[in-house]
Parts: structure tokens; C-alpha cells; sequence
């Protein structure tokens, strides 16, 4: 159980609904900072902001230099508590330089929207309002508020995962400022994912003059693509896509090499274990005479299930969440994020606590004006509940 001051409430919702037109004129300067996670530049710009920002508002700063990346960041700030609860976003976003200039932010009724509005500037902006309205409200029964800001989360490969995985240890819960679910859903649950690769060696012939002297490896690997298809099973939850696939060079050649990239997730390590030896046995076995196949594959991300852990602090969301005039339930979407990484570590976490937005990664991204203010309410209480309940 946990107990909140009674004024607790009233005074960060009095405090965000007052700096709305703050926050709304910090997400158009950081929306004007390009910060494409190949372009090193552009994502310190944004790392320089939130240095700045975070260093007026009391935290203890360490910037992580990464090699061919932006920067990354951790802030601390005690408190007189025993809890502590780390907020964790990302400061890339998948848009290359000049996007910014094309597109600055602009509002249409209730949707603000602009390269990295809602993944995740406007999450990372969710994060610092809170922990100044928990400020403004005197709060500071914590541990420590740890604000880890990683640079590489759009891409691979990471260089930032034993960071996240070394800061979550610190903490007693994990909450990640990606923006909720357009249905205002949170994130209770996600899919570990494997990224392989498959190459198949065949012989090259003329397909003309003596096909039957070629081992055609692009019909070796068309069967084998039909076959990772069939071990789809949602019941389970349980997908696997072929994302990528090369082989050939001429339409008189036989090909002698093909190659796919694909990926396989499941919420938990038993049925991603169980996929990957089904995938393993597929390439075993040999699909056109003479054709050899070899196969590679590393962990990209790993399960986030839900946990008994995460179950209370979903019911603790909800129920604050609906003491501020909203519903919101725990989803468990098949997309991956950092948040799996502290939850790998043994921390329960909680994932989607930004505002209300939708359209990643596409010219029409948004977050929804009316969300901002009740939502990052939300974080801040949740964080003070998370801090003052008892065993």
C-alpha cells in the first residue's frame, strides 16, 4: 500500500496545467533540433539541452561519450527517501538532418506534431515537468530520481545497452517516457526479439545452356522463407517476419548465393528459445541438393512479461490515473523497447508513460495537447507513489 499527502495531487496538477504553455514552447525547441541517431551533432544538441536543463533543476550530471554516436546522459537527484525510481528515454529519433526546418511543430485542434514530437521529445519533456511539479509540491521522499537519456535506441547495434542494464540495478521500478498508447493504453508487457541471418551456397551455372549444373540457392532460401512462415503462432504469441532478402545477379544466372534477414519475438525467453530451435531445424535440413545454408542470429531485445511486480505498479496507474479523471489499462504490444532491458535486470517497470500520440516515425507524428497536462500528473504521482509504499 502507499499513502500520498492530500494536497499531493492538487498541487502538480495546479502546477502542470499552469506550465502547459512552457512545456508546449520546450517541445517546439527541442522539435527544432534535428537528432537523427547517425548524426552525432544533431543528438548532443539535444544532450546539451537537457544537461542544461537538468543541472538547474538539481541533478548531478555524467555524460557518456559513445563511439560514432550522440552522447549519453545520467542525472541524480537525492532525496530524503529510500526508494529510488529511474525515468529512462532516448534522445535519437529516426529523422535525418533538415527534417526540422521542413517540418517545424506545428498545432491542429488537439494534435501538436513535429519530427520526434511524440517518439520521444515530448515524453523526455513529460519527465522533467513531473519531477519539477513533484518539486513545486515539496516532494522529495526518494532515494534518488535517477533520468537516464540514451542516444542510440532507433538503431543497431546499441552501444548504450550496458548502461541502461548497469543504471537499472540502482533502482527500485523503472519508468519509461514513451509516449502512451493512441488508445491511452500504458505498457505492461513486450516481445523479445532475435535478429538473424541466413545465407544459402549454391552453384552457378548457365541457366540456359546446362541449368541442371546449378544449385540454385534462391529457391533453396524460397522454401525455407515459406517454411519460417508457418511458425507463426499468436495463440502463443509467437512471430516471425523475413524482412530482407538478396541473391542473384543476372536473370541467365543460376544463383549460387542467397540471403535473408528476419526476425523471431515472444513474450517470454521459453517460446523465444522454442522458436529459435524450430528456426535452427529448418536450416538443417536441406531444401535443394547441394545447396548448404548457414545461419547466424544475436538477441536484439529481451522479453519484458508481465510480472507479478508489474501488475502492481499497472494497478497502482490505473487507480491513480482514475483519481485524476481518466482510465487507462495495461497493454501489451509486440514492439520493443528499452524498458526490457531493466526488467531483464529483476526491476519491475512500466512503459508508455508519456502523453497520448501515435504516428512514429512518419511526417504525421503527433501527441495530443489535452493529454500532456493529465498525463504527466500521472508519471509524477506514480513516481511519489512508488516512493512512499510499503513492502
Amino acid at each position: 500500500m502507499y499513502n500520498l499527502p492530500s494536497d499531493l495531487q492538487a498541487t502538480v496538477v495546479d502546477y502542470l496545467e499552469r506550465h502547459l504553455d512552457a512545456y508546449i514552447d520546450d517541445l517546439k525547441a527541442l522539435v527544432s533540433l534535428d537528432s537523427y541517431s547517425y548524426d552525432p551533432a544533431g543528438v548532443n544538441r539535444v544532450v546539451d539541452w537537457l544537461e542544461h536543463r537538468l543541472d538547474l533543476m538539481g541533478f548531478e550530471v555524467e555524460r557518456f561519450a559513445a563511439h560514432e554516436r550522440g552522447d549519453n546522459l545520467r542525472a541524480v537527484k537525492r532525496g530524503r527517501g529510500a526508494r529510488s525510481v529511474m525515468l529512462l528515454g532516448h534522445s535519437d529519433t529516426v529523422f535525418p538532418r533538415g527534417t526540422a526546418a521542413e517540418r517545424p511543430l506545428t498545432i491542429s485542434g488537439d494534435k501538436i506534431m513535429g519530427p520526434g514530437a511524440c517518439d520521444m521529445k515530448g515524453g523526455l519533456l513529460a519527465g522533467l515537468y513531473a519531477i519539477n511539479a513533484l518539486a513545486e509540491a515539496g516532494f522529495d521522499n526518494y532515494g534518488e530520481l535517477i533520468f537516464l537519456v540514451v542516444s542510440d535506441e532507433e538503431i543497431d547495434p546499441r552501444q548504450s545497452i550496458p548502461l541502461i542494464r548497469e543504471t537499472s540495478r540502482r533502482a527500485d521500478a523503472v519508468l519509461t517516457l514513451e509516449a502512451a498508447r493512441e488508445n491511452g493504453d500504458i505498457v505492461v508487457a513486450r516481445k523479445g526479439m532475435r535478429s538473424f541471418t541466413a545465407e544459402a551456397f549454391g552453384r552457378a551455372a548457365h541457366a540456359g545452356v546446362e541449368p541442371e549444373k546449378g544449385r540454385n540457392a534462391i529457391l533453396a532460401m524460397a522454401r525455407q522463407v515459406d517454411a519460417l512462415a508457418s511458425l507463426n503462432d499468436p495463440t502463443r504469441g509467437i512471430s516471425v517476419n523475413v524482412g530482407a532478402i538478396e541473391g542473384g545477379r543476372l536473370r541467365n544466372v543460376v544463383p549460387d548465393y542467397a540471403v535473408i534477414r528476419f526476425e523471431a519475438r515472444a513474450y517470454d525467453w521459453e517460446n523465444l528459445k522454442a522458436v529459435t530451435q524450430a528456426i535452427e531445424s529448418i536450416f538443417e535440413r536441406e531444401t535443394v541438393p547441394g545447396v548448404t545454408f548457414k545461419l547466424s542470429w544475436m538477441d536484439a531485445s529481451p522479453p519484458m512479461p508481465r510480472t507479478p511486480e508489474i501488475a502492481a505498479l499497472e494497478g497502482m496507474a490505473v487507480e491513480i490515473a482514475r483519481s485524476l479523471g481518466f482510465e487507462t489499462r495495461g497493454a501489451q504490444p509486440g514492439g520493443t523497447a528499452d524498458v526490457a532491458f531493466a526488467v531483464d535486470e529483476g526491476v519491475p517497470a512500466l512503459d508508455g508513460l508519456g502523453p497520448v500520440g501515435g504516428l512514429d516515425h512518419s511526417p504525421d507524428e503527433y501527441i495530443l495537447r489535452s493529454s500532456i497536462a493529465p498525463r504527466t500528473a500521472l508519471l509524477a504521482l506514480l513516481v511519489a507513489a512508488i516512493c512512499q509504499r510499503t513492502p
